[in-house]
């Protein structure tokens, strides 16, 4: 399966994910090679291949995506003791899936970047 696809497929229920949050804007489920005891990821429902593609007209997706990400680092109780949000942009970034996502890591002490 081409992984450049692999979001829309989870968002078509092609393929199976452990959803934690969906609303009409965004999907959030659990990342099926953690790197943290909580690795979940924040998607749009809608197709933006980076960061590099923000623009005017959908500039609002950014911020609602941060908005859930902070809510499920509450829900998971990470909130307090600490979490990381990343976004990564292209291929030195070490963006694997060209689809835009945030990554929600905590649950243990993270190295310092």
């Amino acid at each position: 399966m081409n992984k450049k696809n692999i979001f829309e497929n989870i968002l078509k229920k092609k393929i199976p994910a452990n959803i934690l949050y969906q609303d009409k804007k965004v999907t959030a489920f659990t990342d099926i090679s953690p790197k943290a005891p909580v690795h979940i990821l924040v998607i749009p429902n809608f197709f933006i291949k980076n960061l590099n593609e923000i623009n005017k007209k959908n500039l609002n997706i950014l911020s609602h995506m941060m908005y859930v990400s902070i809510k499920l680092a509450k829900i998971n109780n990470i909130h307090e003791s600490g979490y990381r949000i990343i976004i990564n942009c292209n291929k030195n970034s070490g963006q694997e899936i060209q689809y835009l996502h945030i990554h929600i890591l905590g649950g243990k002490k993270l190295k310092k970047i």
